[in-house]
């Protein structure tokens, strides 16, 4: 169960090395990992977005605490969204992979409320990350935030003791880390290709444009 003396721990230790960790070349670390295992969900499923049929489907493995997911998720993602996955060309889903007590309270809260209040969550987050992840008292700041989704006290409250879902965020993440060599955040897994570091929306056409025939 996440507590608030976990969560105010990781501001000062996972979090700090989270800011620090370099900006890897994605295209650099491509490696294969068998598909159908990848396509298989982990305990608390997938939130998909695009077509089952799309050419191209993209896993992220992420922390709400990276910087450089957030970095992804302000910068190319929202080019990515409206380019490739809003027409169909793409399939996309976000997976968790916490550093730090924080990020896996994050996701937590991004799931307690069903899949309709997945993404709503987890783009505001990274969004606002400095305003909550780098604070003082970063989960009295989450708490303030997530109202905005309309994550009552009560609910916030609720959602971080559900131990359930906490062990089910870590499984995603154990998964993602014995099975399929995730070690750092964000990595990709484009059609089964492995690369890390945070993406630039040319380094994603520079592969997914010859899969798609553009």
């Amino acid at each position: 169960m996440i507590t608030r003396r976990d969560a105010l721990k990781a501001t000062g230790l996972a979090i700090g090395a989270a800011l620090i960790l370099p900006k890897l070349s994605a295209a650099a670390f491509a490696e294969s990992v068998p598909v159908d295992g990848l396509m298989q969900p982990g305990p608390l499923g997938d939130v998909w977005l695009g077509p089952k049929d799309a050419k191209v489907t993209i896993i992220e493995y992420a922390s709400m605490t990276c910087s450089h997911c957030a970095a992804f998720h302000k910068a190319t993602y929202p080019t990515l969204k409206e380019r490739y996955i809003d027409t169909g060309k793409v399939r996309f889903t976000l997976r968790e992979f916490p550093l730090d007590p924080l990020a896996t309270a994050a996701f937590m809260l991004a799931r307690c409320d069903g899949d309709a209040k997945y993404y709503p969550i987890t783009d505001l987050l990274f969004d606002q990350q400095p305003a909550w992840a780098f604070t003082p008292k970063p989960v009295d700041a989450l708490e303030q935030m997530l109202k905005q989704a309309g994550i009552s006290k009560d609910k916030f409250e609720t959602c971080l003791k559900d131990q359930k879902l906490y062990a089910a965020v870590n499984g995603v993440k154990q998964r993602g880390l014995e099975t399929f060599k995730v070690d750092s955040t964000p990595t990709f897994f484009i059609n089964g290709e492995r690369y890390t570091g945070e993406m630039t929306v040319d380094g994603i056409e520079k592969i997914i444009k010859p899969i798609l025939g553009a």
